[in-house]
């Protein structure tokens, strides 16, 4: 008999019975590819009527969430393909306990703080940043205020995280894939799509906890928390004058702060891991909830 769809968020519900395996992630980043094309090309288009610098601030507002258009619409049309006969997982679950929701919470943004903190010594290795690319990340953070915070804080979390652990990481750990492999590789998806080390190496670290967060709890709005507290940190920083011209935290804090901070932040993310330990699996697929398909005998 036919059955009413389980809603969860309604936005997310649209994605239920698309599951992506290996092969499917390479397919959505060859959408993301092509949105990121057109993206670009409709971008380009605000020169034609704008200075350079409101066309790129602009262009860069139409042209990110336009990347991700492509892959959504065709994993959701995947979904509605399936729904009817096929199983699906719901992309936000609400797997807290024993811990609270709100503790959750607190920990993750907690969490978030440390881990981006520690990468900044990893980061701190590499090469000086292309001047090019430092003028482009700079005005992510150091330009309009309200534009930037809906591109940085709302745009990214909502989008990546939807197609990072909200589509990769939940299809590979309902396709067979061991928990921890399935966690790495959603985090070098995730590392990828930023296309360039200095934010690739971060982007991994944290998703390797975003995904954590996520195979623990299902709860993709908690990890969307993680990244807009990530980005917005980020962002906040961007706009204090003595933090502007400063790559990395080794250059304002003395050795000795920074590496107290450093082990103190390892101790804390140790602490919070353990937290998230206690919240029992509902199966060695992690606590992403299923959902019946929307016909069944």
């Amino acid at each position: 008999m036919a059955r009413k769809v389980e809603r969860n968020y309604n936005f997310l519900s649209h994605y239920t019975y698309y599951v992506p395996g290996v092969a499917e992630m390479f397919i959505l980043l060859a959408w993301l590819l092509a949105g990121a094309l057109v993206g670009n090309l409709i971008a380009g288009l605000f020169l034609l009527f704008m200075d350079a610098s409101a066309a790129t601030t602009y262009g860069t507002l139409v042209a990110y969430p336009l990347m991700f258009i492509p892959a959504m619409m065709y994993a959701s049309a995947k979904s509605r393909a399936r729904c009817l006969n096929y199983p699906g997982v719901l992309l936000d679950s609400n797997h807290f306990a024993p811990v609270q929701g709100w503790l959750c919470a607190l920990l993750a943004m907690a969490g978030t703080l440390a881990l981006s903190f520690m990468s900044d010594a990893v980061a701190s290795i590499l090469p000086p940043m292309p001047e090019w690319l430092e003028s482009a990340l700079s005005g992510l953070t150091q330009g309009n205020v309200l534009i930037n915070f809906l591109m940085v804080s709302i745009f990214a979390p909502l989008f990546e995280e939807w197609l990072c652990r909200g589509q990769v990481l939940r299809g590979l750990l309902n396709n067979g894939i061991k928990p921890l492999w399935a966690i790495v590789i959603s985090a070098v998806f995730f590392a990828v799509i930023h296309a360039n080390p200095w934010q690739a190496i971060p982007a991994f670290l944290l998703g390797c906890l975003f995904g954590y967060v996520y195979y623990r709890t299902g709860s993709l709005k908690l990890t969307m928390l993680m990244h807009f507290t990530n980005n917005t940190f980020a962002l906040i920083c961007g706009h204090i004058d003595a933090l502007q011209d400063v790559e990395n935290w080794q250059e304002f804090l003395s050795p000795q702060a920074y590496w107290i901070i450093f082990a103190a932040c390892a101790v804390l993310l140790a602490l919070i891991v353990r937290q998230f330990r206690r919240i029992p699996l509902q199966s060695p697929k992690g606590n992403c909830d299923p959902a019946a398909p929307l016909f069944s005998e």
